[in-house]
């Protein structure tokens, strides 16, 4: 399921980057090259459909991101906890106290 995150994300960004080389700045674009014949509505809607495509691949690629993020650190495994009975420096077991006595100090 993350591999197709992942492959959506990749295609939306190809998609976006698409899009934006559609788009240009000064206004003109892919709308200027209709011509003044479609000047009535046709290049305002192609605008509108340049700006809602870019809008709304970018909040796809976000979102997307987002949901890949959370699935994968909660599926991420955690480190083991210490374990009490690890062994100490040089390789032995530090040694328990017996009969009341107080257990060697060791550096660490």
């Amino acid at each position: 399921m993350d591999t197709l995150f992942s492959i959506i994300i990749v295609l939306a960004s190809i998609l976006l980057v698409a899009v934006v080389f559609i788009q240009n700045p000064k206004g003109g674009g892919l709308s200027s090259d209709f011509g003044a014949a479609q000047q009535i509505g046709g290049v305002q809607k192609t605008n509108d459909f340049i700006d809602k495509t870019t809008w709304g691949l970018a909040g796809l690629i976000a979102v997307m991101s987002i949901v890949l993020t959370i699935r994968f650190s909660t599926t991420e495994v955690k480190a083991p906890e210490a374990d009490p009975t690890e062994q100490g420096e040089g390789g032995q077991a530090p040694a328990a106290p017996t009969n009341g006595e107080k257990a060697p100090k060791t550096n660490g």
